[in-house]
């Protein structure tokens, strides 16, 4: 992964140490591990959403990104950020092509994640 690389270590908790060190807030995805929330303070665990046809994941970061910041940007809890976060990146491995096939807010709706 990206942060043990960055921390030059095969050990995750101990990257995951070194980064809580150094910032206030971070969101560390781990593939079919799901997703890691890092504040000074508290460890957020994320599940994975899943996918019955794993195709392509490219742009998976980038949705996993914007749905969590699109949670932050609404005042949402840490996990549900999270959540938004993995079910966007689950909607874009699923097909070809790093761009939602549907409209994320409608199917955070229907997860119950955003009303």
């Amino acid at each position: 992964s990206e942060l043990l690389a960055m921390y030059e270590t095969e050990d995750f908790f101990s990257a995951q140490s070194a980064l809580r060190s150094k910032v206030d807030l971070a969101f560390v995805t781990r593939s079919d591990q799901g997703s890691v929330i890092l504040t000074k303070d508290d460890t957020v665990l994320v599940p994975v959403f899943d996918v019955d046809n794993l195709v392509d994941t490219t742009g998976a970061g980038d949705q996993y990104a914007a749905g969590a910041m699109f949670g932050l940007s609404r005042g949402l809890d840490l996990y549900t950020c999270g959540r938004l976060g993995a079910m966007a990146a689950a909607e874009v491995i699923g097909h070809y092509g790093p761009r939602p096939l549907v409209s994320l807010k409608e199917l955070a709706k229907q997860y119950g994640l955003f009303s």
